[in-house]
């Protein structure tokens, strides 16, 4: 798993160089960069953390970079710093997505609290991806059958009732439970319905 980093841009080297040491004293890895196409240019993808952007720079404004990196599918959390904020610019960052806003000087507890709970939010993000992915790798696992037993299961029918609808005995339904159970890697209904509620389809059929 790639190092959370804070991607700091900002075309005034002083305040790179006193970021980039106020949050080296958390333990935070920061890359810094005085301008956002360098920052376009050498930027991973699949970067984790979050992007700490002036929102005034000569070329390219941090609005702009935002606008571009996201989208490029970029998921970054960004943090929007300015000297001269308005509510425009306010507006217009929230609009595309920045999670604060933060007007220089920037008070270092604020801004170290902001940085560490953008960088908590992503990763919680990319953990739930990565669980709907998996949970749909076993869901493609299930035959027809197992799905409608499973659809009637998420709607709270008993064997019996799911047996009536599919027009099957009682027995043939535990054991396609048994089945998906097995293939969903799940010992409970409780443990089935947190973690494929929210991924199986509300209707019956494949998920």
């Amino acid at each position: 798993m790639l190092e959370p980093t804070v991607y700091l841009v900002d075309d005034d080297e002083a305040v790179r160089d006193a970021l980039a040491f106020l949050l080296g004293t958390v333990g935070l890895r920061t890359e810094v960069f005085s301008d956002g196409v360098a920052l376009q240019d050498s930027l991973n993808p699949d970067a984790v953390g979050c992007l700490l952007l002036d929102i005034r720079m000569p070329h390219v404004s941090g609005l702009q970079v935002q606008e571009a990196l996201q989208a490029q599918g970029v998921d970054l959390p960004v943090i929007i710093m300015t000297g001269h904020g308005n509510v425009d610019l306010c507006r217009r960052a929230f609009r595309q997505g920045a999670v604060d806003f933060l007007e220089k000087p920037v008070d270092e507890t604020v801004l170290l609290e902001t940085v560490q709970g953008a960088i908590r939010q992503q990763l919680s993000k990319r953990e739930r991806a990565e669980a709907t992915v998996q949970a749909q790798a076993c869901l493609a696992r299930l035959t027809e059958r197992e799905r409608e037993v499973l659809h009637g299961l998420m709607e709270g029918q008993t064997s019996k009732q799911t047996a009536r609808a599919l027009g099957i005995s009682s027995r043939t339904i535990e054991t396609h439970r048994a089945s998906l159970f097995e293939k969903l890697e799940v010992g409970s209904l409780a443990q089935l319905m947190r973690k494929y509620l929210s991924v199986v389809d509300s209707k019956p059929g494949p998920p």
